[in-house]
């Protein structure tokens, strides 16, 4: 039985503005939504997964990330990332009752398929799992098995939060393209170094991101 994974994007006017010192607030919101495309379609070609659900209130992004193959659904509390996230799960568990739950950043323009596979590989062996970022602040993947509620804790030091709720941390080595979120500068580069994908690069090619 293969993983349903929820995605959440924030409308794009809004998203990643902490990138707006290297990137502007003419290129932002198109970083986010290509970080948002290439995240979404690493993860639809990652054979561990089945379903994709985006949760996103921005039309544009809805649109394109459909097109790749993802399920969009409506913020519909409209009460902040955790809330969104556990509606994706139910509304995913609506559908596929007995499935496994994960959530994945949508920021993670250098996601590796092999790299996402050893990573719910890990997770499949507990009931509530976790992947720290690069930074061991936050947190870029959260898991759980079927009939496990998610629990979600997402934002700022995440990490703690989630090992404080029983989530078990993941240790895996060779993982870094699931851990390289995206919200400065500095994570840019990171990820630009690890290889990103296609819409990504695009986007990026000839940007001078100042230090």
């Amino acid at each position: 039985m293969g993983w349903t994974l929820v995605v959440p994007l924030k409308p794009l006017a809004l998203a990643k503005s902490r990138l707006t010192g290297a990137a502007g607030d003419g290129l932002r919101p198109g970083l986010a939504l290509a970080f948002a495309q290439d995240t979404v379609a690493a993860a639809g070609a990652c054979p561990a997964v089945r379903d994709v659900v985006v949760v996103t209130d921005d039309r544009r992004a809805g649109a394109e990330l459909a097109a790749l193959g993802a399920r969009v659904v409506p913020d519909t509390p409209g009460a902040g990332l955790n809330a969104a996230l556990a509606h994706g799960a139910r509304l995913a568990r609506e559908r596929r009752p007995d499935c496994p739950v994960a959530v994945l950043n949508a920021d993670l323009p250098a996601l590796r398929p092999r790299e996402l596979t050893r990573v719910f590989s890990a997770a499949a062996a507990f009931p509530r799992a976790f992947l720290a970022d690069a930074a061991g602040i936050g947190t870029t993947f959260l898991s759980a098995a079927p009939g496990i509620g998610l629990r979600p804790a997402f934002g700022g030091p995440s990490r703690a939060r989630h090992r404080a709720s029983g989530a078990v941390e993941i240790a895996l080595r060779g993982v870094d393209s699931v851990r390289r979120d995206v919200d400065t500068g500095d994570d840019l580069r990171a990820a630009l170094a690890l290889g990103t994908g296609p819409h990504t690069a695009a986007l990026t090619a000839g940007l001078l991101i100042p230090e």
